[in-house]
């Protein structure tokens, strides 16, 4: 690939007028009898001078159309000079204004390596320019193997995403260009703990240093965490990840112990879970025998009301059930009642909080029907208990059927038989 130096810019003028100055001032070498200054681009007359910013340069006596030099500024020109002064200071060919053959790219100042290759570009940007234009033509230097860094005198959006170096012109005459932003080191207070502050600074240097240090790789183009790019020296980046391991072993030691102390947490929560499902159990399993106790104690209580009734203690609580669930009340049983024929007496309460009241008597003595209260309920387990209730009943009886083997209820009205004339 061909490299075209479009022009050797100002530089070699500049150099002649060192020569002759003769102790003059640089702005009155013009003046010098006889001698008449030409662009080396358009070979138009052009004069010297000094700029506000006190940047020395030339201008056109008459400005041509097509001329790039001189639509060049004065600040533009001299800190082309300064960088290309300083690449070859570093020991580096350097050339201004030379492009590649497809006109992709032209540099404001190209330096060329040890084998004469083009390695890196030095652009001296001081027109404005988008972040996105900034990657756009850093990237077309790049496809061709070119690297580039980008010089700033004011802070500019782009400066940030790009290799660049914003610096600042001398202030008197003789004091050399400062790079005020694009240079960072690491620095890691002693001792180099977690604990210990850490960050990136950003440092200041002559502009020759920082372009020895770019041009003979002891500094390089890194991109920090935030993806803002800057020059730094090897060791500093080492140092960087040297932090940032440390950083990424205390936090793995500290999500390590944090998930350890939640297994822990869990396995408390459980076992809590555990022991609270156990109480329950316990107490499920108490109740139960409780339950059962009382049955069984209920049971031997009433082994001779069953024995009297002909009902098998096994379906005595089925029986109760049906009681409940059909008068929508609690029921309790009492003792068997002689008044009543020995059947059983049952009570219930209307309410909770309510005292129980004689409900009903279950499977009483026919013999004892007479005079039986109307109100008072009769209750039987079956048909067969239904038929000698109706053939003893004297009055108009309340009969309630519950069948525990068939879950059967039906309420029955009986009352004396009517006898057939004969």
């Amino acid at each position: 690939m061909g490299y075209t130096a479009v022009h050797a810019g100002w530089g070699r003028l500049d150099a002649s007028l060192d020569d002759l100055g003769c102790g003059r001032s640089w702005a009155d070498v013009h003046r010098v009898k006889g001698l008449e200054l030409a662009c080396p681009e358009c070979r138009g007359r052009v004069f010297a001078r000094i700029s506000p910013h006190r940047a020395r340069h030339f201008y056109h006596q008459v400005r041509p159309r097509d001329c790039e030099l001189a639509n060049e500024s004065p600040e533009h020109h001299l800190l082309k000079l300064e960088l290309a002064t300083a690449a070859r200071a570093a020991g580096f060919r350097a050339e201004l204004e030379v492009g590649n053959e497809a006109r992709t790219w032209r540099a404001d100042v190209l330096v060329f390596d040890r084998q004469d290759r083009p390695f890196i570009a030095l652009e001296a940007q001081l027109s404005p320019m988008t972040p996105q234009d900034a990657r756009m033509r850093t990237d077309r230097y790049a496809a061709d193997g070119v690297a580039v860094c980008w010089v700033a005198m004011e802070k500019r959006p782009w400066e940030r995403g790009v290799p660049s170096l914003r610096v600042a012109p001398p202030r008197d005459r003789g004091d050399a260009w400062t790079v005020r932003h694009g240079m960072a080191r690491y620095t890691w207070a002693a001792p180099r703990t977690v604990k210990t502050k850490a960050a990136w600074t950003h440092i200041s240097c002559c502009l020759d240093e920082a372009v020895r240090w770019i041009l003979q790789g002891r500094v390089h183009a890194h991109t920090g965490p935030g993806g803002s790019v800057w020059w730094t020296a090897h060791s500093y980046v080492h140092l960087a990840i040297a932090r940032a391991r440390l950083e990424a072993d205390a936090e793995a030691v500290q999500q390590a112990a944090a998930a350890e102390q939640r297994r822990r947490a869990a396995q408390e929560q459980a076992a809590a879970t555990e022991r609270v499902r156990l109480a329950a159990e316990q107490r499920r399993l108490a109740a139960e025998e409780e339950a059962h106790e009382e049955q069984q104690a209920e049971q031997e209580r009433l082994a001779d009301f069953f024995e009297h009734a002909g009902i098998k203690a096994a379906l005595w609580p089925a029986f109760m059930q049906l009681v409940c669930s059909a008068s929508g009340k609690a029921v309790t049983c009492g003792d068997q009642s002689p008044a009543h024929g020995n059947g059983l007496l049952l009570y219930s309460r209307p309410r909770k909080g309510a005292a129980f009241q004689l409900a009903g008597v279950v499977c009483p003595d026919p013999s004892a029907l007479a005079g039986w209260p109307a109100d008072l309920t009769i209750l039987v387990p079956g048909r067969v208990w239904l038929l000698r209730i109706e053939e003893a009943a004297q009055s108009l009886l309340k009969v309630a059927v519950l069948d525990p083997v068939t879950q059967h209820c039906a309420y029955e009205r009986v009352g004396p038989r009517t006898a057939t004339l004969t």
